[in-house]
């Protein structure tokens, strides 16, 4: 019988998260302080993280060992199975091998938790009462309130309007937790009632969402902020998926040519990515794709600049591929990926060549979710979609060049909550959208007059 999956034992959990600072070819750029244009120091970032994760964020130790309260706690679903696409192979009658991980077996049925867990449990030793936050689709946000309730610590999520009204079911998982979960832009900040005196019916983005729960945090003593993607110690939490799946691959007597990893704010194919990354810095030949969608297209027509995580100018500036801090994408299904921002260890990677973008429309999304769906079971969410229809990419074109590669793609959450999204695709209620050139324009016009990182380059709009 074909092996169709690969766990490992809970020995084998990973006690280590792997950092890929001190392996970086070309070093990253500091992000800076808004009003002094020089480098955040820890005092900067005291006021919204405990130390320890602060420590993290800049830590140039390549391994950093997991504490054995949060290993204890893993083991709720940890380590994940990675599977084999032998029904999808055969569909798409492709040489090629295909593997994803799968990340949607956590109690929030994502792979935020790996770094939720890791937050809270910093933030409970450090004595932190309550947690800010904001969500997109809902994943962060119900992860972190999970986690928050394994831990005692009350959580405060800030969910951008539109996803809050598409998913109603990821708002009631959030309360399920005992988190408090509001629509965003809210009357509730100063950075809520701004956007709303200007745009009452404004949809929403990550990016105010952002400013409603820093602002939140910074007016409470008693409060931290947490952010699900984008910094670098989020992405360092999840690479606890990435070196489960050389272990998996090892025993699978496989190594992947292609890996693929949806990516908004870029955690979750970072995670995946990261300890492969280290690998082809050292020699190994891989195709590593972070796959946006096009109407939010950040890494494909978005410059590398310093800009702004939040709308409203509350951040550090970050040096990333960004289309501008006040730019409100499209109301597309996959909000997770719904953000300006590209985290800056993905946006060097893409500056060092160690990584490529590819941007995919939203029909074409659903179609390679449902593919899925009907060849090995799995309704994945809208922005695990964008992984498969690359993987389907991919394996179409070993193909036609009559290649047999190891694709290995990230399945980082099911769909179980957005079945709206899939009836409203199946109905024939979606479409895809193109983001004007005018419109990437305006938004870029508001970074112009930020400093510009020493590695700027343009966009590639067109």
């Amino acid at each position: 019988m074909k092996v169709k999956k690969i766990f490992l034992p809970e020995s084998e959990l990973p006690r280590q998260w792997y950092n890929i600072l001190p392996d970086l070819p070309n070093p990253m750029e500091p992000p800076l302080h808004p009003g002094t244009g020089n480098p955040v120091g820890p005092d900067d970032l005291a006021p919204i993280f405990p130390m320890q994760l602060i420590e993290q964020e800049v830590s140039q130790d390549q391994y950093i060992d997991i504490p054995e309260e949060i290993l204890e706690k893993y083991l709720i679903w940890r380590p994940t199975p990675l599977y084999r696409a032998y029904n999808l192979e055969r569909h798409l009658d492709t040489p090629a091998k295909i593997y994803f991980k799968n990340e949607g077996v956590s109690p929030a049925g994502s792979h935020k938790p790996n770094t939720a867990l890791a937050q809270a449990y910093y933030n409970k030793i450090a004595g932190t009462k309550r947690i800010t936050t904001e969500t997109g689709a809902g994943q962060w946000g119900s992860a972190l309130s999970m986690c928050c309730a394994l831990f005692g610590l009350e959580c405060k999520v800030f969910m951008v309007k539109v996803s809050y009204n598409q998913k109603p079911y990821r708002r009631i998982m959030m309360e399920t937790w005992g988190a408090n979960c509001v629509p965003s832009p809210s009357p509730e900040t100063k950075a809520g009632q701004a956007i709303l005196e200007k745009d009452p019916d404004s949809p929403g983005s990550l990016g105010i969402a952002i400013s409603e729960a820093v602002e939140a945090a910074v007016m409470d003593e008693n409060s931290k902020y947490s952010l699900g993607s984008v910094l670098n110690h989020v992405l360092l939490h999840q690479t606890v998926n990435g070196l489960e799946c050389e272990k998996q691959l090892e025993i699978a007597g496989d190594y992947p040519d292609v890996i693929i990893g949806c990516a908004g704010g870029g955690s979750n194919f970072a995670g995946m990515a990261l300890p492969f990354v280290r690998d082809k810095i050292n020699g190994k030949d891989i195709d590593i794709i972070a796959v946006e969608p096009t109407s939010c297209p950040t890494m494909t027509r978005g410059p590398f600049a310093y800009d702004f995580g939040d709308t409203v100018q509350m951040t550090p500036l970050l040096p990333m591929h960004t289309l501008g801090h006040s730019f409100v994408p499209a109301p597309i299904h996959a909000g997770g990926l719904r953000y300006h921002g590209m985290a800056p260890i993905v946006s060097q990677l893409l500056l060092s060549d160690l990584i490529r973008a590819e941007a995919v429309p939203q029909l074409e999304t659903f179609q390679a979710g449902i593919t899925l769906a009907r060849t090995e079971g799995f309704i994945s969410a809208p922005e695990t979609d964008h992984a498969v229809a690359v993987a389907i990419r991919e394996a179409i074109k070993a193909k036609e060049e009559g290649k047999e590669k190891v694709i290995l793609f990230n399945w980082s959450g099911h769909g179980l909550v957005d079945m709206a999204a899939y009836e409203a695709y199946i109905q024939g209620k979606l479409s895809d959208h193109s983001l004007p050139e005018e419109e990437i324009h305006r938004a870029l016009g508001d970074i112009e007059p930020l400093p510009k990182p020493q590695q700027y380059r343009k966009g590639t709009i067109s």
